[in-house]
């Protein structure tokens, strides 16, 4: 399958697809994570990953570039929606976002810098992988790359 979209979906009552984030989900805010449900994982679903990446940013690290926001993975089958404001982290493992640090981060372009777009992206894995938390995206992407049998993304948008 790799990395191509796939029937699943990804939504949230949080903001419509393609919609500005609101405010309490960014830095600016209280920094909560958005609701986020997946429907229609494949057959033979084992686990999910779930990613946040902001490809608008100035370059985080060199070979890289955007920003990421979120890693999260390690989630069950039976994992299908996360709550608005509840990271994840009781579901699954936590990875290191550019922020350097474990959880969600949201939105926080630079001042002026006109409209970023967020990728949230889950992925369907065909293994319960039981990962170390604390990986970073580009970690992470090594160790489920030939795991993902389906995967979608939402958009969302922010500007300060």
């Amino acid at each position: 399958m790799g990395f191509a979209p796939s029937p699943m979906q990804l939504v949230s009552n949080t903001f419509e697809p393609g919609g500005a984030i609101p405010r309490r989900c960014s830095m600016e805010g209280e920094n909560q994570s958005p609701h986020l449900q997946w429907i229609g994982a494949p057959a033979g679903t084992r686990s999910f990953a779930l990613i946040c990446h902001d490809p608008d940013a100035p370059l985080a690290m060199p070979g890289s570039y955007g920003f990421v926001h979120w890693v999260l993975y390690n989630l069950p089958a039976s994992v299908t929606e996360l709550a608005e404001g509840g990271n994840g982290s009781a579901s699954g493992s936590e990875g290191i976002s550019d922020f350097g640090k474990p959880g969600y981060g949201g939105p926080m372009p630079p001042p002026g810098h006109g409209v970023h777009h967020y990728f949230f992206i889950v992925m369907a894995l065909d293994q319960e992988l039981g990962l170390q938390p604390g990986l970073t995206l580009w970690q992470l992407m090594t160790q489920i790359e030939s795991h993902v049998i389906g995967m979608n993304r939402l958009m969302g948008t922010y500007q300060r």
